[in-house]
């Protein structure tokens, strides 16, 4: 697995654990980066094979664990294990995988779609109980048509139907 951030290589030693030995890597035993364990926030891990293609993204818009280092750790694993799209990553794999974290900002909702940019922001679309989302500055994603057709074609969004848009921003790490 390849990566050369703290975070990615937390991401990449919560993968490895978890894979090889069915171990769950504590992020105070296991020298996560400390900046990690004192903040929360949403996170998404994605896995590349390295043609570029997608191997795996999991991820969280709001925090749902006690800290960042926890929700890189599971949503690492996720991507890795539990992704509905592909089957689980390998022992054999992990060599040919890179991966990328990305910390998303709060959401905030959209007035009008002059405030969206594909290159800057993600997108959150919600209709009713259905929510689809999409990480800003994907490639072939250049239009914000583009970005929300996508998003509401994850959450089984119809066209016409009347959504809540969101924007998030986040930091995105190799």
């Amino acid at each position: 697995m390849r990566g050369e951030h703290p975070y990615v290589k937390w991401a990449i030693s919560s993968i490895e654990n978890w894979i090889k030995l069915r171990r769950l890597v504590d992020p105070f035993k296991d020298s996560a980066p400390k900046d990690l364990l004192a903040r929360k926030s949403g996170a998404f891990v994605s896995l590349h094979k390295l043609d570029g293609s997608l191997r795996g993204c999991i991820g969280t818009y709001l925090p749902a664990r006690e800290n960042l280092a926890e929700e890189i750790r599971d949503n690492a694993i996720a991507a890795a294990t539990e992704d509905p799209r592909f089957s689980p990553v390998t022992v054999d794999e992990l060599d040919d995988i890179e991966v990328t974290v990305d910390i998303l900002s709060e959401p905030e909702k959209v007035s009008k779609l002059e405030e969206l940019d594909p290159k800057r922001y993600g997108v959150i679309v919600v209709s009713g109980f259905r929510k689809g989302l999409l990480l800003p500055d994907l490639p072939g994603v250049d239009t914000v048509d583009q970005q929300l057709a996508i998003a509401k074609r994850k959450a089984g969004i119809f066209s016409g139907e009347k959504i809540v848009v969101y924007r998030f921003t986040v930091e995105r790490y190799h």
